[in-house]
């Protein structure tokens, strides 16, 4: 057989083999992109409108925990746990949303009626004045900005070197550089910022140790911003509003500075935690 029989015969069986491949998944049921971030997204929307939110909080979880994160994926994760009567998973996610993308005024009118609807302070959701310093660090991009100023302000001295007739230069280099100063304050004293964390599980209990045996001290506000103290494998330490400090589950107190990771959700489910008394 000669070079062309040959090479025909290799796409008779390349044909071949693609239709048994695409025959295995039409019999599968399993389209072949299934597996995508974006046919998980699709996916988890469809779930959601046909009112299966426990499935498509899942997937965004999922997804969100693997690095795929964005404000869309928080923002639908959201919505799903709102419609499921979560309200502090939803303001959680909200929360989320605003940290990855702090300009988006849609969200944060969501977490103001979230909030309301919780009967929740604006302070019960901000417990950290220099969280919001952060955010509008990032909103306005002060970092760039402040390393601009400074750069614009070194390149102004250095030809001022060459040039020592272009005195008038000097004025803009030194203004440049207390500009840039000063923007360089803003994201500075926002990484002060203490880790925060929302309840987001109802009846909540507040622990007195980090440990499954811990009994239960008090019982967090569902939706409350909390100071994050400390944090000991799937416990956190943190201070409520009333002042009151002690531990809790991680997944009872989601961190809001970053992706939620997959912990074991009943580490500590005594009966107190349903009715501390």
């Amino acid at each position: 057989m000669g070079v062309r029989g040959a090479g025909f015969l290799r796409w008779v069986w390349s044909r071949v083999g693609w239709w048994i491949a695409c025959a295995m998944l039409v019999a599968s049921g399993t389209p072949a992109h299934a597996t995508s971030p974006q046919a998980k997204f699709r996916q988890a929307g469809e779930l959601a409108r046909g009112g299966d939110y426990p499935k498509a909080i899942a997937i965004y979880e999922d997804l969100a925990a693997s690095g795929l994160e964005s404000a869309s994926l928080y923002w639908n994760w959201a919505q799903a746990a709102a419609a499921s009567g979560a309200l502090g998973e939803a303001l959680w996610a909200l929360l989320r949303a605003r940290e990855l993308d702090p300009s988006d005024r849609a969200v944060q009118r969501e977490i103001d009626r979230l909030r309301e609807g919780a009967n929740l302070d604006r302070a019960e959701i901000a417990p950290e004045p220099l969280a919001a310093v952060a955010r509008t660090a990032r909103r306005f991009r002060l970092d760039l900005v402040a390393v601009l100023l400074l750069l614009v302000s070194v390149g102004v001295h250095a030809g001022l070197k060459w040039q020592r007739s272009a005195r008038r230069l000097a004025s803009v280099a030194w203004v440049t550089l207390v500009l840039g100063l000063l923007v360089a304050i803003v994201p500075v004293a926002g990484s002060f910022a203490r880790p925060t964390g929302i309840v987001v599980r109802r009846g909540a209990p507040l622990l007195d140790a980090a440990s499954p045996t811990a009994e239960a001290a008090g019982t967090l506000r569902e939706g409350e911003v909390v100071p994050i103290l400390e944090v000991s494998g799937n416990y956190v330490r943190i201070e409520d509003s009333s002042g009151a400090r002690g531990w809790a589950l991680a997944s009872d107190v989601r961190s809001l500075a970053t992706a939620p990771r997959h912990v074991d959700r009943g580490a500590w489910r005594p009966e107190a935690a349903i009715n501390p008394r």
